[in-house]
């Protein structure tokens, strides 16, 4: 019996090329430049998303109102959606359709002028100038005021870029040349942005010669001298009148 051959180092390697050659080619299952794979089969929608999860994100960024908080509202809904969920779906669709802001004083209300412009035993010589609807609201919520309102829409903010331009200063001054106003009170917040629109509503009314007062700041209904800070101290001391 003859002997092995012996194999040399370049016999070995053109051997292992010619297996190489041999193995079948595995394709790749993204080629350069294709894009992803559609993970959804084609004629099928995508899962649609969780309406309970998606109603309580919606109510939890209602202010005043956490997950928490939503999330036991819309469970009572849920539990009777006949007394519940459907009423409240209707008038949120209503109200979304009928509400605008009264082109006369910017409350919101379902009738242009709204029902506090329109009431007849309402003083339409006293304007009180609030920021926004909110402050209106609570004005008469507390049933101190008998005249009239105009929305500013905001205050002077160089911070959060509220400049003149985006108050409603304009139409209050279209309000006191057309006569009858013989007072304007400014129900402005006591804070710096509050303080800087009052200055500016102040020069811009200087001319026509109308009051222009601003509501009291000082010592709250209840409140005690030793836990209220130095401003609000001040402030009492300034607005102090004759007993």
């Amino acid at each position: 019996m003859p002997p092995p051959a012996s194999t040399s180092p370049a016999a070995c390697r053109a051997a292992s090329s010619s297996r190489s050659d041999r193995r079948p080619a595995l394709s790749d299952p993204h080629p350069p430049g294709a894009g992803a794979p559609d993970i959804h089969p084609p004629g099928r929608d995508p899962p649609s998303r969780d309406p309970i999860e998606h109603l309580i994100g919606l109510l939890a960024k209602l202010p005043g109102l956490g997950r928490r908080s939503a999330r036991r509202a819309v469970l009572r809904m849920l539990m009777q959606p006949d007394r519940g969920m459907l009423p409240l779906a209707a008038a949120l669709r209503e109200a979304a359709a009928a509400v605008r802001p009264c082109g006369t004083c910017g409350n919101l209300d379902a009738r242009d002028p709204c029902g506090i412009c329109r009431d007849p035993r309402r003083d339409r010589g006293i304007i009180c100038v609030v920021e926004g609807v909110a402050e209106l609201w609570a004005l008469e919520r507390a049933h101190v005021h008998r005249g009239v309102y105009h929305v500013l829409g905001g205050t002077l903010s160089a911070l959060n870029g509220v400049s003149p331009g985006d108050l409603t200063v304009q139409p209050l001054l279209a309000r006191l040349e057309a006569g009858g106003v013989s007072e304007v009170i400014l129900a402005l917040p006591a804070t710096v942005d509050g303080s800087t629109t009052a200055h500016y509503v102040t020069d811009r009314l200087a001319p026509t010669g109308i009051i222009v007062t601003r509501l009291a700041q000082g010592v709250p209904i209840g409140g005690a001298l030793d836990v209220l800070d130095e401003g609000t101290l001040a402030a009492a001391l300034k607005a102090r009148r004759a007993v």
